[in-house]
């Protein structure tokens, strides 16, 4: 119950950006897809042992019982 103003939003949303026609910028597409190729090429790092780490660890479980 209560779905169909929200399934109706769905499919007008869903219309319109299918039957609707963009103007895409492919001059901009292409100067991010060329800025983050570059850039993943020289970020290949080890994975830190950070993910390892406990986020909640505060450094006192030695002081607790």
């Amino acid at each position: 119950m209560g779905r169909g103003r929200a399934k109706a939003k769905q499919t007008k949303v869903a219309r319109e950006l299918k039957y609707s026609s963009h103007e895409t910028d492919f001059d901009a597409l292409q100067r991010e897809l060329s800025s983050n190729s570059s850039n993943d090429h020289h970020h290949h790092e080890e994975p830190s042992d950070s993910r390892y780490e406990d986020p909640y660890d505060d450094g006192y479980d030695e002081y607790r019982r």
